[in-house]
């Protein structure tokens, strides 16, 4: 932490100081795993696979009494006016000609109506319907895994860039240290009167020392670019201090395995390839769902009505009925077809067309996927030799610097080749994180392409 900002700590009140001091410790798996727990982008996936789900039991719930319903009616009915001389029963009012509804006498009405009606065949389009909703089900389960692998690699990258931003701050600490001895060394051997240094090395010194300055800056700020962006991925609370649990930026173990295996993955764990899959079978299911409105679909039906109002009587005569008095009851087998035939047919053949554009798409997406694991594969083995080269000339590098600073403290050196050996092995370790980051990117990035690194996260094989 740099002297201002420590100040600036010291200035700020109690409460927000412990809002400073909350410090979270968070592994490369760790981050993953929290980042799929938290991420509303992977949330949004999962709302539309619980639609899915719900859709899928609607379906199931249609096999059975796929119309059934009741409906009620509540409203006032007139009572009846008999005539004082009238000689009929009750049963046979109907017979009286001067019978009236009487409107001054209101009574309570009630009626309720109900209906059932369950398919026996149906040609496939109850089972077809129901298969196409489980498929829907596994495509939209395939969209949260590709959701997932975005979110994991995205909190993976910026969680390696919190370390490489911290190396490289570290280094850059240690370039200060190294040009302020060089300052003053400078000037001791320019006051001593050396032969060999002269003020050309102090401005060669000062003009370091302000690229440093400048450098500085520029990773501080970056790094707390860095850690903001994981903070806002994992949504941590403003304040809150993310640590690594890694000290320092390493490279991943990982032991590269043939291009064929790779490719094999992709094939089997993109969840592209799984969606597509589904499409095609939800797509085939709906053809034939189509398709069965070409034939009659048989059903048994039930249906029943019941109506009540007080001071009303039965009349029971076969073509005589009481609206206001009633109760009834029907059930039988019926068939019920599409005539149109010319509708149906453009239904099928629009059925058919959506899903020979998921096949199409299904087969694109195949080739994208193999070219993208060994596009990945491949930026890896280039990535891998970097780190390799790399490796080697931090160790020249390093080798070189000792060498002059031997030479030096024998009063066998050169003070410009001891300068240039501090600057190239400062320049080389800053390469080699960089390298480091380049390459534990580019391994993230094959799991991605096969679709298997946020499986490996969770299950906490990532990392050996």
């Amino acid at each position: 932490m740099s002297r201002l900002l420590v100040f600036a700590v010291l200035l700020l009140p109690a409460a927000a100081q412990a809002q400073v001091r909350d410090t979270v410790s968070l592994s490369l798996e760790a981050t993953i795993t929290r980042a799929l727990e938290i991420s509303p982008d992977v949330e949004e996936r999962r709302a539309g696979l619980a639609f899915a789900q719900a859709r899928s039991r609607l379906a199931h719930a249609s096999r059975f009494l796929t119309e059934f319903s009741a409906t009620s009616a509540h409203a006032v009915a007139p009572g009846l006016d008999i005539p004082a001389d009238n000689t009929f029963p009750t049963d046979a009012l109907y017979l009286n000609p001067d019978v009236r509804n009487d409107w001054e006498d209101l009574r309570p009405f009630n009626r309720v109506e109900f209906e059932a009606l369950q398919p026996i065949w149906t040609w496939g389009e109850l089972s077809k319907s129901i298969e196409a909703a489980q498929h829907g089900v596994d495509l939209e389960r395939a969209d949260v895994a590709n959701k997932e692998l975005e979110v994991g690699l995205r909190a993976a990258e910026l969680y390696y860039n919190v370390l490489l931003t911290d190396a490289l701050l570290r280094l850059a600490q240690q370039t200060g240290d190294i040009v302020e001895r060089a300052k003053r060394e400078i000037d001791r051997l320019l006051q001593e009167g050396a032969d060999d240094v002269d003020d050309a090395d102090l401005f060669q010194v000062q003009l370091t020392e302000q690229e440093y300055l400048r450098r500085v800056v520029e990773i501080e700020q970056r790094s707390l670019t860095a850690r903001t962006a994981l903070r806002r991925q994992l949504f941590l609370p403003d304040g809150t201090v993310l640590v690594p649990e890694e000290a320092t930026l390493e490279p991943l173990p990982f032991v590269l395995d043939s291009l064929d295996t790779y490719l094999a993955q992709g094939l089997l764990r993109r969840p592209e390839l799984q969606q597509a899959a589904a499409g095609v079978a939800a797509r085939d299911a709906l053809v034939d769902v189509a398709r069965s409105d070409y034939y009659p679909k048989l059903f048994v039906g039930l249906r029943g009505n019941f109506a009540y109002a007080e001071g009303r009587y039965r009349q029971r005569n076969p073509y005589i009925g009481e609206s206001f008095l009633s109760r009834g009851f029907q059930v039988g087998a019926g068939m019920r077809m599409q005539l149109n035939v010319l509708q149906t047919r453009a239904k099928v053949e629009q059925a058919r067309a959506q899903r020979d554009e998921v096949r199409f798409q299904q087969e694109g997406a195949q080739q994208l996927i193999l070219f993208e694991v060994e596009e990945a594969y491949r930026n890896l083995v280039i990535a891998q030799a970097a780190l390799n080269a790399q490796t080697e000339a931090l160790r020249i590098s390093r080798e070189w610097l000792r060498l002059e600073q031997i030479n030096f403290d024998l009063d066998l050196g050169d003070t410009e080749n001891l300068v240039d050996a501090v600057r190239a092995q400062l320049e080389e370790e800053a390469r080699y994180y960089e390298t480091v980051y380049n390459y534990n990117r580019a391994i993230l990035r094959l799991l991605r392409a096969t679709g298997t690194l946020t499986t490996q996260a969770q299950s906490g094989t990532l990392v050996d």
